[in-house]
């Protein structure tokens, strides 16, 4: 049987191969992973579509084309002494039919194996112990991410700390290189890819980058007045980009074309809210999408970007949760940035960056006074978004964040 390189996406011709999980001559079982590709846009695991010895044809680090044989599995082969092999589950007899109550009959359901719970220990959240209870999982001992160490749902859904097997080593330069030698390392696909996307960005748009400053005293007041009811209701932790996101939303509802691309001489006007949340992983900056973002609570959405957060930690963010987007949202200041200038993630017309809160004073009816404020900055696509539209745009985002209830009046 051969093994090939499946098609991950319409956009993506190639990919590189980053681990082999199973090595050559190793019996692989039904459903095992077997290989890590590394895509243009993410990391895809090959699981073996049958059992059998497994012979590679490539090596990792290589590039390799959609379709490609990269392996063959000899599924002829009998596994060896002490390996579990895996075989197709035996087909029932059917069971004794019953009457359901009216004139007709219905199969008796095969009883179906008990599983001991695990107990659910006192002190989680409603939030958390529905998922514990739904999961049977064992959260004695897990270590909680929340206020004084508490469980959070994200910490459930997680489950316990692990490195995950599938996720490639990362290449870097060597900690035992000699002074004033150079390191040379070949760039994976991702980094690749990425670079090409924003040279490309930088040459097919008339991107511009307007700023503003919004004082956050309103928000930080709200979060903080509500950020443990919140935790203990949701299960996740009330952060700001919550907010941002809902912010972001209403200024493309009153502002469609930072909502729009270009496809030729055509705009394409989106009736739909996207929203790309730009996350740091191991392998780069990737960008998972909150699809129909305006039918998500605010809870929806803090939950959604955890998850994303972690998928990116643990590489496994898919292609699928990075597409469609039609505006993008970075956050800068969790590293400590001031000020910068976002690139447009392309076909995109529109990006917003967030920056480090800083208390700086501000005049406030004719007082100076300290307040903890932010710099925001726009970056979009001339060619189709005038100055007007994109400050007013800014504004809109600066008036939502200054005046949280305007994101619940939708003014």
């Amino acid at each position: 049987m051969d093994i090939k390189v499946p098609a991950v996406g319409e956009s993506v011709s190639e990919a590189t191969i980053g681990e082999w999980v199973k090595k050559s001559g190793d019996y692989v079982n039904r459903d095992e992973i077997i290989l890590v590709l590394e895509t243009d846009k993410a990391s895809v695991e090959v699981v073996a579509e049958d059992s059998g010895v497994l012979q590679t044809k490539a090596e990792e680090g290589d590039t390799v084309e959609i379709g490609a044989v990269v392996a063959t599995l000899d599924t002829s082969a009998e596994a060896p002494a002490g390996a579990a092999k895996t075989e197709a589950p035996k087909a029932q007899a059917p069971a004794p039919a019953t009457s359901n109550g009216g004139g007709m009959t219905a199969p008796k359901p095969a009883p179906q194996p008990q599983m001991a719970a695990a107990p659910v220990p006192e002190g989680l959240s409603p939030a958390v112990r529905r998922v514990v209870s739904e999961t049977g999982m064992d959260v004695a001992g897990m270590q909680g991410t929340g206020r004084g160490g508490r469980l959070t749902k994200a910490d459930v859904l997680q489950g316990p700390a692990k490195t995950p097997a599938s996720t490639p080593a990362q290449k870097g330069p060597s900690r035992d290189s000699l002074p004033g030698s150079i390191d040379r390392v070949p760039m994976t696909t991702i980094r690749k890819r990425i670079a090409e996307r924003l040279v490309n960005a930088q040459q097919t748009a008339a991107i511009l980058t307007t700023f503003n400053e919004v004082d956050m005293s309103a928000l930080m007041k709200i979060r903080n007045q509500y950020k443990e009811t919140f935790e203990k209701q949701h299960g996740v932790r009330l952060g700001f980009m919550g907010f941002f996101v809902k912010a972001a939303i209403e200024a493309l509802k009153a502002y469609p074309a930072v909502n729009a691309s270009i496809e030729g001489t055509d705009i394409l006007y989106k009736n739909f809210f996207n929203i790309g949340i730009a996350v740091s992983s191991p392998k780069g900056l990737v960008v998972p999408v909150l699809k129909d973002a305006d039918q998500m609570t605010l809870a929806q959405i803090e939950g959604a970007i955890t998850d994303y957060a972690i998928k990116a930690r643990d590489g496994k963010i898919t292609i699928d949760d990075m597409s469609g987007g039609t505006f993008t949202i970075s956050n800068g200041g969790v590293f400590g940035s001031l000020m910068s200038t976002p690139i447009l993630n392309p076909p995109q017309s529109g990006i917003l960056g967030m920056h480090k809160i800083e208390k700086r004073p501000v005049v406030v009816d004719d007082q100076v006074v300290v307040r903890p404020m932010m710099y925001l900055a726009l970056s979009y696509d001339h060619r189709m978004i005038d100055g007007k539209e994109s400050v007013s745009f800014l504004v809109k985002i600066k008036e939502c964040i200054e005046d949280p209830s305007r994101i619940l009046l939708q003014v």
